[in-house]
Parts: C-alpha cells; sequence; structure tokens
C-alpha cells in the first residue's frame, strides 16, 4: 500500500510539474503577443509614451485613434516650422491634440476651437498692437489667448479676473505655453499682471495632481521680497479658493511656528528664499514633489545675492518633470545663464518694444526732474503733495521715495506734522508694522506712502498716481523700478523727481539711458 501511494504521489508530481510548464508556455506566448502589438502600435503612432512592462507583468498601453498619413504629415510639418518670431509665429498651424509639455508628460491643454478658427490676420493685428515677441524653440504653434473665455473651464476662474475685460498682454502670450506644461521665460515691465499669468496655470496645475490625500508640495513660487510674496499669496488664495489648494507664505521677520504649522498641510508655498532655505537645512519642509516652479522678478532676486540660494533651493525639486517659469523684468547676462541651467528648451516672452529686454522705463510715464538746493527738498515736497492731492484729487495716491530709513522716517514725520495724512514703509520697521503701512495705503485709507527702496520693486499697488523721489536712488535700475509704481495696468503716470548736487553723478547715465534712448 505504502508504494502505490508514493507512485501515485510520483504521477500527481509529474502531472503538476506538465501544467506548470504548460501554464509558463502559454504566459510566455501571450506576453510575446503583447509586446508584438505594443510595437506595431508603436509603429502606427497610436502609444503616448507611457511606460510598457513585459513578461510577468501586464503590459500597460494607452492608445489614441490611429493617426492617418494625412494627419501625420500634418504633425510633421507643424515640428518643423522654423524658430518662432513675432512675425512668424502667429503664422503656424494650430494643434488639433493636447500639446506636448517638455516635462516628461502630456499636457491636457487642447487650443480653443473659436481661437483656433480666427482669421490669421487678427492673430497677426493682436501681437503687433499687444507688442508681443515670441520666441518658442519647440514650434509649437499656439495662439495667444486674446480673450477670458478662451481658457480652459474659463467659468470657474472668473472671480480672480476683477474688473478687467480682457487678458494682459502677457497673460495672453504665456498662458498657453504655461498650460502646456512648457518651460517659460516671460521679460515685461512691472505692473503688466504677471502674477496671474503664472498664478492661474500653478492653481490647474495643483489641482489637476490632489487624488484625495495630502501629497506635498506640489508647486513653488519664489519671490524676492516679503511684500511681493504676500502679494502674490494673496492672489493665489483667492484663485485656490475651492480648488482644494492650500496655499502658505513663507517670509524672514515673523516667527516661523505658525508658517511651520501651515507647511504640514499646503500644497503651494509661496516664499522669499532666506526663509526657505531655513526651513529647508532643519528638515521642516519638503520639495522632492514639486513639479511646478516660478522665479518671479528674478533680475531682483540676483541682485538681491540670492543666487546660491536658488540653486540650493531648485536642487532641492526634482530634476525631472519639473515645470519651470521665470519672469524677469529685464534680460541680463546673470538672468540668460540661470535660466539656461535650470530650464528645458523654453518659450521666451518679450511684452513691449524693446525686444532685448534691456532696462527701460515705462514709455506711460511722464518723468520730470526738478533741480533742488539740498535744504529746500522737504518743502518742495510739501507744495508737490499739496498740488496734485488738492480739490477733487485729494484721496489720489502719491508714493514718495527716500535712499535711506532715517531719511524716510524724517520725511514721514514732516509730512504728518503737516497735518497730512502719511505711512511708511522701511527696514527698521517690523514685518506687522510694514504690512499695516502698506494695506492702509493699497485700501486708500492713507494715500501718501514714503518708502525705501523695499517698495520698489514688483507690488501691485493700485491707482498710484504720482511717485515721487525725495532723493535720486544709487542706481537708474533702482530709479526705473520706483517709477514703475506708476502708470501700471496701461493708465499712465507721473514720476517727479528732486536732484541735486549730491546726485550728479548719476546725471549721465540718467540722460543717456532715459532721456536720450
Amino acid at each position: 500500500m505504502q508504494g502505490e501511494a508514493v507512485a501515485e504521489s510520483a504521477v500527481e508530481d509529474e502531472a503538476a510539474q506538465k501544467a506548470a510548464a504548460k501554464a509558463q508556455r502559454k504566459a510566455e506566448k501571450k506576453a510575446k503577443k503583447s509586446a508584438e502589438s505594443v510595437e506595431k502600435a508603436i509603429a502606427n503612432g497610436e502609444v503616448l509614451g507611457l511606460p510598457i512592462t513585459t513578461g510577468s507583468e501586464q503590459a500597460v498601453v494607452e492608445t489614441v485613434p490611429k493617426v492617418t498619413k494625412e494627419k501625420k504629415e500634418k504633425k510633421k510639418a507643424t515640428l518643423e516650422t522654423p524658430k518662432a518670431t513675432a512675425d512668424t509665429e502667429s503664422q503656424m498651424e494650430v494643434a488639433s491634440q493636447p500639446t506636448p509639455g517638455l516635462n516628461g508628460s502630456a499636457s491636457d491643454y487642447t487650443q480653443n476651437q473659436t481661437l483656433s478658427a480666427l482669421p490669421q490676420s487678427q492673430i497677426d493685428e493682436f501681437l503687433s498692437s499687444k507688442f508681443i515677441t515670441i520666441t518658442d524653440p519647440a514650434s509649437a504653434g499656439l495662439r495667444p489667448i486674446t480673450e477670458f473665455k478662451y481658457l480652459p473651464r474659463h467659468q470657474e476662474l472668473t472671480t480672480a479676473f476683477g474688473d478687467f475685460t480682457s487678458p494682459s498682454p502677457i497673460q495672453a502670450a504665456a498662458w498657453p505655453f504655461l498650460l502646456a506644461g512648457r518651460d517659460a521665460i516671460g521679460v515685461a515691465e512691472t505692473g503688466s499682471g504677471k502674477t496671474l499669468a503664472f498664478g492661474l496655470p500653478c492653481v490647474r496645475y495643483v489641482k489637476s495632481t490632489l487624488k484625495g490625500k495630502y501629497a506635498g508640495i506640489k508647486a513653488l513660487i519664489l519671490s524676492p521680497t516679503r511684500e511681493l510674496a504676500s502679494q502674490i499669496y494673496d492672489q493665489l488664495e483667492k484663485l485656490g479658493t475651492g480648488n482644494g489648494v492650500k496655499v502658505v507664505c513663507l517670509y524672514g521677520g515673523v516667527p516661523k511656528d505658525e508658517q511651520r504649522q501651515r507647511l504640514r498641510s499646503a500644497t503651494v508655498i509661496v516664499a522669499t528664499p532666506g526663509r526657505l532655505n531655513d526651513f529647508i537645512q532643519e528638515g521642516a519642509v519638503d520639495l522632492g514633489a514639486v513639479g511646478y516652479l516660478v522665479l518671479d522678478e528674478a533680475d531682483r532676486m540676483l541682485d538681491k545675492g540670492f543666487e546660491e540660494d536658488i540653486r540650493r533651493i531648485i536642487g532641492s525639486t526634482p530634476t525631472t518633470d519639473r515645470q519651470t517659469c521665470m519672469f524677469t523684468a529685464t534680460w541680463p547676462t546673470s538672468v540668460r545663464e540661470l535660466a539656461a541651467t535650470f530650464m528645458k528648451k523654453p518659450v521666451r516672452i518679450n511684452i513691449g518694444d524693446n525686444p532685448t529686454g534691456e532696462l527701460r522705463a515705462n514709455t506711460r510715464i511722464t518723468q520730470t526732474v526738478e533741480v533742488v538746493d539740498p535744504r529746500g527738498k522737504e518743502m518742495r515736497l510739501l507744495q508737490l503733495v499739496k498740488q496734485y492731492q488738492s480739490g477733487t484729487n485729494k484721496d489720489d495716491r502719491i508714493l514718495v521715495f527716500c535712499l535711506y530709513k532715517k531719511e524716510a522716517t524724517r520725511v514721514e514725520g514732516f509730512l504728518r506734522m503737516k497735518g497730512l495724512r502719511v505711512a511708511g514703509i522701511h527696514g527698521d520697521m517690523t514685518q506687522p508694522q510694514r504690512t499695516a503701512s502698506l494695506e492702509a495705503f493699497k485700501s486708500g485709507k492713507v494715500p501718501l506712502l514714503v518708502a525705501t527702496d523695499v517698495a520698489a520693486r514688483g507690488l501691485d499697488i493700485p491707482a498710484v498716481k504720482v511717485v515721487i523721489n525725495v532723493t535720486f536712488p544709487l542706481t537708474v535700475e533702482d530709479y526705473v523700478h520706483r517709477i514703475g509704481r506708476t502708470g501700471r495696468a496701461g493708465s499712465d503716470g507721473l514720476a517727479i523727481t528732486l536732484f541735486t548736487d549730491h546726485d550728479k553723478a548719476q546725471s549721465g547715465a540718467y540722460v543717456v539711458d532715459f532721456l536720450c534712448p
């Protein structure tokens, strides 16, 4: 009996081995057939470039309808279009399929059909009239989003547009590329609407990545100053409300505890480089999941000595599958080198009649220079303020710039002593004090603000009618950004500079650069 049992067991083992071998051959045959199907799909242009596994794992392939010969030829012709310029960009064939990004994934942005159907002459006229120059090394052929209704699901975002009836030039030109996942460089004057230009695609990207549970920081925006970071934060907060996008603002001058607490649930960080590096070094923030990176006022960050911090921060983000955007008022060598290091075939968008991106004052600003005695500055300032805040203009906002903190404090006290509603903002003030002064000025509660250059870059202060320079800044670059607080969003502005013998070292650069362009 025992021998029979052993024999029966041997027979069962042999049968099991044969069944296993048969199953193995069947699996191999199936895998081979699957691989052949995949190869055939690739040859026919049906695969979107997703990862494919064979063998014991299931092959994963996403396909689209087979591309006809005519569509293949049309697509090839589009890809071979010469490098774009202001004249040729608008003549390209518009893409009928979602536009591929260059950060490792396919974009879901598809150009609006009505926008695609517009006459080419209308697109040409828009680019020309708005002084838009687009240089795209990938020749994607995307048209500017000339109206809000051409945005994907634009009705969900109408609250962000406020009273504006149409996109600003930088928004119109940048949106299609940023929504398509492209790296982009925007060169535009201050007050051109850059925050919404990168903010809307940022929120849309982050929202698309949310899958029900917290997955870390998805987007990062770097800013040179606390005030600008706070301003960007406010805009993104409005855009993110109702979309599940949580934003945290990180800057120095305030305790870290509240910022550290908010970091635990945030999906977007707006930060100055110094404070963000502090959090990185102490292990309080992980940027390993960042897929959308913005350097705002990049030229200013480099001017302030943040290059090492910026490189360290970018080094903490993924090197692949990251979309990088850079916005700058000027296009110096330092910014070009930074862009070349961290960006992948970026499209460059230049707004204005200055395609080289060289420093230039806003042409809508009337510039006046008064040569005065240094001892008569404050009295002349008082006369100017009363002149431009008289009668029905008594609540018009005037921004007064001083060179030094002590000078700003003295001028603010002088104006207050004369019975004027005035606030101040400079480096010796605490962050809550600076924020309170800025908010009072932006709301119109206080129509007169005395500031040092801390307020000169990037701040979106609405309806500043006049900028008065009590003291000429140390460089003409700072001068341009000071007066750029007026003449914003298409409006005209006035800049008055009180010039003395002490400022004559700057007179040559000022005359050559601005009075004799």
